[in-house]
Order: structure tokens, then sequence, then C-alpha cells
């Protein structure tokens, strides 16, 4: 099969790929002419990450296409029932970045915590002439050891959240209206486990409970958290949004850090990408990375090899 990663493979996979014969390029088609790309070369697998869409005009225009790859989780920049319709295989990898998200979670949460945001910003312009100032302004960071813990959305991700929380020493409450209950394994390095069970609660009940909140939800048509949610918020309260642009509403996350409800909050997406919002990335009270969660060298090669062992296995399909 002839397969354009458009938004980049990792090696693991091109390797994969090209030792059972299959043909690999990662040219970065522009999205204005995939259509003539796909159709000149006869491409039949086009493998993507969120960068590139395949709706179902390229669909429709581009008849070699037989499957249609997302590197990671969502995908929301398929129009994934048409093409299965179609006859198209539609195929991503759901388990393979859920812990490099988890930890960048946590990472903006302990960076918020302690204000490091803020002072990598200012330390290099004020930590020879003001450091006693800034020693001053960054003295009251909290632990995240005894706190609770809110996760909005417990798919895999979540999950991945829940067990780092625990490790940590945190309350966890979840909501998800799919899931009532999970029981979960927490592994150590020495072979050790340790199984516990969570019983889901109501939204509202996450949003008054919790000092630290994260979401994992798909890609919405309305938002999951604005200013009624945040209200119901304790005060001080932390949010971290590594999920999909949109969930949030971040003209109300601004108010709400300019009106001391909030503490701080981190953005990995935004409503506007590739193109955030100014008054976004000029506020001092967020903590602000450019969609990287997934953006690990061990997720990507596990996303690689897991988009490979599937195309492997669905080329079979049409070499019999």
């Amino acid at each position: 099969m002839n397969i354009l990663a458009n938004d980049g493979i990792a090696q693991s996979g091109i390797e994969a790929l090209e030792a059972a014969g299959h043909q690999i390029t990662t040219d970065k088609v522009p999205q204005d002419q995939l259509e003539a790309y796909i159709n000149k070369n006869s491409i039949d697998v086009i493998l993507v990450r969120s960068a590139t869409k395949v709706r179902a005009e390229l669909i429709d225009a581009c008849p070699s296409l037989k499957i249609i790859g997302r590197g990671g989780v969502g995908m929301d920049n398929i129009d994934v029932d048409y093409a299965r319709q179609q006859g198209l295989h539609v195929i991503n990898t759901p388990a393979a970045s859920s812990h490099s998200v988890a930890e960048l979670v946590f990472a903006h949460f302990l960076g918020m915590a302690r204000f490091l945001h803020d002072s990598n910003r200012n330390m290099p312009l004020e930590g020879e002439s003001n450091f006693k100032g800034l020693k001053k302004s960054y003295a009251k960071g909290v632990e995240l050891r005894g706190k609770t813990l809110g996760i909005i959305g417990f798919g895999r991700i979540g999950q991945a959240v829940a067990k780092i929380g625990f490790s940590l020493g945190m309350h966890v409450v979840v909501f998800d209206p799919f899931i009532d209950k999970k029981t979960l394994e927490l592994s150590f390095f020495d072979g050790q486990k340790i199984v516990f069970t969570i019983e889901t609660i109501m939204k509202e009940e996450v949003l008054k409970q919790s000092d630290f909140i994260t979401l994992h939800v798909p890609a919405q048509s309305e938002y999951i958290i604005s200013t009624k949610e945040i209200e119901m918020m304790k005060d001080g309260a932390f949010i971290v949004n590594a999920a999909r642009g949109g969930v949030i509403d971040e003209v109300a996350v601004v108010n709400a850090l300019n009106n001391n409800k909030l503490s701080a909050v981190a953005l990995d997406v935004y409503e506007k990408e590739p193109q955030p919002e100014v008054q976004l990335l000029m506020n001092p009270y967020l903590s602000l990375t450019p969609h990287i969660g997934a953006a690990t060298g061990e997720a990507q090669n596990r996303i690689g090899t897991e988009l490979a062992t599937q195309i492997i296995e669905i080329s079979k399909e049409y070499e019999s």
C-alpha cells in the first residue's frame, strides 16, 4: 500500500510498515493540495494527527483511499461515519498517548501550584534586580497532596490522570455520563500493584468539591466549563484543559482569573488553534503549551507501532 503520513509518524512505525512491504512518505501536503496529491500518487492510506482534516469532500474526491488513520485519540478532524459508510477503514490509537497526556496535566498542575509558569517568565527579567521581591511573590504555593482532584471525562486519559493523582496522595472525584464505576490498577516499578474502584458522581458535585479540575472529553458543540460552572467551583481552584479547544469558555476563564475566582488555568488546546487569542498568550495566570499532550518520544513510538500493526492487518484483506 502507498501510505501518506501527512502529520508525521515515528520511525518505529515507518520501519514496521516498510518491513511489511508498504511504501510510506512523510511529506507534509497542505490541506488544499491533498486531493491532487492523493490522486496523483494513488495513496491508499492517509495518516493524520490533529492538523490535517479528512472530510467527506476529500473522501469522495479520492477513490484510491482505503484507510484513514489518526495518530491519537480524538477523531473530530475526520468524518468517521461517512468514511465507514463508503467502505473505508478508520483507525486510531486510543491508548498510546494516555500516560503522556496525563503527565502533562500534572506538569501544569504542579507548575501552577508553585507559580512556575509565571516565575519562568519573570526570573530572566527581574531575577538579578528583584530576587527578594519575586521570592515574596511566589511564597504562597500549595501542595497537591491531600487536595481533591476532579476529573471530567473518565476514558483512558482520565483514568491515567486518576492513577497519578492517587499516587500523589490526592482525593479523586470523577464525572462521566457513560460510566458508573471503574476499577483501576496502579502498578509500581518493583511489580507491586494496588487496585482501587472509583464511582462517578454528578458533574456539579465534582465542580463544587475539587481543588484541581481537569477535562478529558471529546470535542463538544457547547462549553463544558463556562461562567455557570466556574461559579460552582471553590475559590482559588486550578483548571487544566488538555482535551479539545472549545470545551472551556476562554472568555469566562479570563474573567474568573481577573476576578480572583480561579488561581490559575492551564491550556494545551485552544478555541482558535493554531492562532490563540492574544489575551490568552499575555495573561500571567495562564500556563500555556502548544497542543503537546501526546508529544513524547515514548507516546509517538507507541502510536507509530500501533498504526503500523493495524494497517498491516487490514492490508491482508486487499491481498487475498
